[in-house]
């Protein structure tokens, strides 16, 4: 194993996730649609696999540099010409230039074939919106229940009787739409059908999600139990007899570090043994 080949091979596995991640955030609907409706693909938000490709794009240019570190010899020789002599401008070099220039340039000036990719990446973004839906205002979702009730021009305290009402929780008027909806299980968009009485607004059967709602690993025990109606001591019991030990007012991630687990896989387990409970 040499370092040459830990970097050889590290440029190409990164450029393969960079390439993915491009594709993925190629697809994914606008950014305010994006939060509103808290979209997803394999369990991950827009935000999520914005920061992969950040830090992947990052380890790529790491690796790159390497790259070019150890292959400096070779990359030279491609800029010589037949005498051997250096010459920037060789054929090869020219033809790459001209095809990076004529990208950019066809690019700004919206010159087919370039701005089919861009037409249909603005087709994507406005079937996403149409499937999702728009939000009332951007970024409503970080506004709290107070501050979106009173612009969207709803009773503050009705729209909070109806979320309640229809088995949310909410811990206050300052509480952002977005921590409402992530400590729920739900979305912005739901918990704005609620507020406006429509079928959203039907009590909904309380249970654990499927998969942790994100910031799940903060909550405490208590947290858990309150939201999701159960018993903390028979969950607390029933941890046991998993060899898990927890009281309420350990968070999530505090039992998983003490019994060296991850936390997804401790959520995994309190579903399984909460099941009876639901």
């Amino acid at each position: 194993m040499t370092m040459r080949k830990i970097t050889s091979l590290t440029a190409t596995l990164s450029f393969v996730l960079m390439v993915t991640t491009s594709i993925i955030l190629y697809l994914v609907p606008p950014g305010r649609v994006a939060y509103w409706a808290d979209w997803r693909m394999w369990g991950l938000t827009k935000t999520q696999w914005g920061d992969i490709h950040i830090n992947v794009g990052l380890l790529f240019l790491l690796a790159l540099g390497l790259h070019i570190y150890y292959n400096w010899k070779p990359l030279m020789a491609y800029l010589k010409d037949r005498t051997r002599q250096m010459k920037v401008f060789t054929a090869a070099f020219n033809v790459a230039l001209t095809v990076c220039v004529l990208t950019v340039a066809g690019t700004l000036f919206a010159v087919p074939p370039f701005s089919w990719v861009l037409d249909f990446n603005t087709a994507l973004k406005d079937a996403g919106a149409e499937k999702y839906g728009e939000p009332p205002y951007g970024h409503a979702e970080l506004s709290s229940l107070n501050s979106f009730a009173k612009k969207m021009d709803i009773d503050a305290a009705a729209a909070r009787q109806r979320l309640e009402a229809a088995g949310f929780q909410v811990t206050g008027g300052d509480q952002t739409l977005q921590a409402m909806a992530a400590i729920n299980g739900t979305t912005p968009k739901v918990l704005y059908a609620v507020m406006q009485g429509g079928p959203e607004s039907t009590p909904r059967k309380k249970g654990l999600p499927d998969t942790a709602p994100p910031g799940t690993g903060r909550l405490t025990l208590a947290e858990i139990c309150d939201t999701y109606g159960l018993d903390s001591q028979t969950l607390i019991a029933s941890l046991e007899t998993k060899n898990i030990r927890a009281t309420v007012t350990d968070s999530l991630r505090d039992i998983a570090d003490r019994h060296g687990m991850g936390p997804t896989d401790l959520y995994a387990t309190i579903k399984s043994v909460a099941s009876p409970m639901q």
